[in-house]
């Protein structure tokens, strides 16, 4: 009995061992997605105005600001979220406009809205448990709060 629970303490040091390295992987992975989109946005202004005019039906703002501000949130908030700077506030950012995404883009296919709910899941990870130990976060909390 002895050696199956030292098993198990094993076993639970090494998932241990793993979390922040899991944490680390789900932010840079979402935080990727966002941000290429981001990159994709900036390369034609012209025409991703055209998309806000046309395709996303973003309610209460004018094609040019929903441009200008879908774009700046998917260039500023991943790079945070991969840090983990302010990681509970870009995850929960990041998850906002992921919905907005989905609800503003009714043509959205069926594969789109799983991506959509893939990335929602992941954010929710940084956002319900915090970005974890490798991050400015975790530093600075432990530098600063003990």
């Amino acid at each position: 009995m002895q050696k199956l629970i030292d098993l198990l303490r094993l076993k639970i040091r090494a998932l241990d061992f793993l979390a922040p390295i899991a944490d680390l992987a789900i932010r840079l992975w979402v935080a990727n997605v966002f941000w290429k989109s981001g990159l994709t946005k900036i390369q034609s202004w012209d025409t991703t105005v055209t998309l806000f005019t046309y395709e996303y039906q973003v309610p209460f703002l004018s094609p040019q600001v929903a441009a200008f501000l879908g774009t700046a949130t998917e260039l500023i908030f991943p790079v945070l979220l991969a840090f983990g700077l302010a990681g509970r506030f870009s995850a929960f950012v990041l998850f906002v406009f992921n919905i907005i995404a989905v609800v503003s883009y009714p043509s959205l296919n069926e594969a789109g809205i799983l991506d959509h709910k893939v990335w929602g899941l992941m954010l929710l990870i940084p956002l319900l448990h915090g970005p974890g130990k490798i991050s400015i976060d975790h530093f600075i909390r432990k530098k600063y709060m003990g």
